[in-house]
């Protein structure tokens, strides 16, 4: 399967402007999002399908389980979307209801290994050529070869780094970094409070700066 893929016067005044146009801009998606969460539901799936497997993917590093889990995350969502009593963004919503998906996977693999033979080699396999190593970006053809060797070893070993990471951190970094949510919005994803998802990002970050920098020393 296919992955999916200044001036001092007047600063502050512009500043308070676009902080308040991006609040009722916002304001505005989510109200939408609401509308189509009940009654045009093929519209919600088209704007956030993207999103949620992308998400779902940086959790689980393969493309189908992740296409599965996202169909898995939007019937729940269909289900579930008479008791939405938007107490927090539709978005968000979806995302925790990933999140919970992701969970429960991971648990049932747990459960699976109890009973199976594990290959000493499994969790190791994430080199420039795995799905931890994966990437849909179109590749630059401006940069030399070597570049782009380095360029792409650098990227698996910032995924080894993150599959690595403790859940509650990964959790967190990916929400940030790799879908580009507030603290705000990650905060209402995993139920944190704000102090405690600076708390963890900043851990995560630095543990991802200290398993990525012997490689820089090579």
């Amino acid at each position: 399967m296919a992955a999916w893929p200044s001036g001092r016067d007047g600063s502050s005044a512009a500043s308070g402007s676009n902080s308040s146009e991006t609040e009722k801009a916002a304001t505005r998606d989510n109200e939408r999002d609401v509308r189509d969460l009940r009654s045009d539901f093929n519209s919600l799936l088209a704007r956030y399908e993207k999103p949620i497997y992308n998400l779902i993917f940086q959790w689980i590093r393969d493309s189908d389980e992740a296409f599965d889990l996202t169909q898995e995350t939007f019937i729940s969502a269909y289900r579930a979307s008479g008791t939405f009593r938007a107490e927090s963004k539709v978005y968000t919503w979806l995302y925790r209801i990933a999140l919970n998906h992701c969970k429960n996977r991971f648990k049932q693999r747990d459960r699976q290994k109890e009973f199976e033979a594990v290959s000493l080699d499994e969790g190791f396999s994430a080199d420039a050529e795995s799905p931890a190593g994966e990437t849909r970006d179109v590749a630059d053809w401006s940069l030399a070869p070597d570049q782009l060797l380095e360029q792409k070893e650098l990227r698996a070993q910032i995924y080894k780094a993150v599959d690595a990471l403790p859940s509650e951190y990964r959790t967190v970094l990916v929400l940030r970094e790799m879908e580009g949510l507030n603290y705000l919005d990650i905060a209402e994803v995993t139920g944190l409070s704000m102090e405690a998802v600076k708390t963890r990002l900043s851990r995560a970050r630095g543990m991802i700066r200290r398993r990525i920098e012997p490689y820089y020393r090579l």
